[in-house]
């Protein structure tokens, strides 16, 4: 990008200006603020883990939404896919231990994700209902239908908690690295390298250039010949089948069980990793990692009085900033 205009530098002095404000308002010296979250997020190894810890899911989920965005289409129920294929991906593992239950429970999850996205794809298709709508309506029919199932049928019956048992030993997803406190799992690196096929694939397939065509314009990717129902069907599907994978990393990477009210919100704050990366598969991976580090971030600095809520504003505050700068580049190329 080149020099802000005036317009621009405003905005930005403004959003600074608004979260100093905040800060200020209640009894939070800004600079502490700051210096708490950066020790919250990158300050050491406990750290690194907690953020990396965040960003495998919230790069996922935010894959998933972007495959969606690339047709033209608002996947708002990543949540729910989510959450139907944790559920899955749980039962299977604990019906199927060990590295083939792992395999397994992915596959599980994956077709809950796209099974759950289906609806939505074919309503917006066949009626021409808006997805967002569609998926909104979803997320709360997965949320009690997960529930259901954690109280009922997958419950640990020693426990009076809505969970699960834990999976058996050897049963999940391995650390990648272990030193001290610190721990990477091997999700992280594989998410990344899912990251980076799909904008191979976006710029390298026919099927990337069909996608690539129907989110742009679709009234011309019909004329070229482009079937634009089935490619947005399929962009659905998939989205929902990349969120439920999400589920299935967080039960076999980190959380090994599943519970009620499993999921903080990861879909919804994978539409903000989605939309900050802008058009950019490669874009999803700083995008993930700064949401993550300000969720590791704003955690550790609670102990301040600086509400959880702190990371909402400043990633909705980014958002609008990286967006009218993006508006701005658009116009000057148009």
């Amino acid at each position: 990008m080149k020099g802000l205009g005036w317009k621009e530098a405003a905005l930005v002095i403004g959003a600074a200006a608004l979260v100093w404000l905040m800060l200020t308002s209640i009894g939070v010296v800004p600079s502490e603020a700051i210096a708490g979250l950066v020790r919250g997020s990158v300050g050491g190894p406990a750290a690194w883990r907690q953020t990396l810890r965040e960003m495998t899911p919230l790069l996922i989920a935010g894959l998933a939404v972007a495959v969606a965005l690339r047709a033209g289409l608002f996947n708002i129920g990543a949540d729910g896919q989510l959450l139907v294929g944790a559920a899955a991906a749980a039962a299977v593992a604990l019906a199927v231990p060990g590295p083939v239950g792992v395999v397994l429970a992915c596959a599980a999850a994956a077709a809950a994700g796209g099974l759950w996205a289906f609806p939505a794809g074919w309503i917006k298709v066949a009626r021409g209902g808006h997805e967002v709508i569609s998926t909104i309506m979803l997320n709360n029919i997965a949320v009690f239908l997960t529930l259901w199932l954690v109280r009922g049928p997958i419950k640990d019956p020693s426990v009076q908690t809505w969970t699960t048992p834990s999976l058996p030993t050897g049963t999940g997803i391995p650390s990648l690295v272990e030193a001290g406190v610190f721990r990477l799992n091997w999700a992280l690196p594989l998410a990344i390298l899912a990251a980076v096929a799909f904008g191979v694939w976006l710029q390298r397939t026919v099927g990337g250039f069909e996608l690539r065509a129907v989110g742009a314009n679709l009234t011309a990717a019909k004329v070229a010949g482009v079937d634009v129902d089935r490619i947005r069907i399929r962009a659905m599907v998939a989205s929902g089948a990349l969120a439920g994978l999400a589920g299935a990393v967080l039960v076999l990477a980190f959380e090994k069980r599943f519970y009620s009210n499993f999921s903080p919100g990861y879909g919804f704050d994978a539409l903000g990793v989605a939309l900050l990366a802008g058009n950019s598969a490669w874009g999803l991976l700083p995008s993930a990692f700064l949401f993550a580090a300000l969720s590791a971030g704003t955690t550790s600095v609670q102990i301040l009085g600086v509400p959880k809520g702190l990371s909402t504003v400043l990633l909705g505050l980014i958002i609008i900033v990286f967006a009218v700068l993006r508006y701005r580049e658009a116009r000057r190329d148009g």
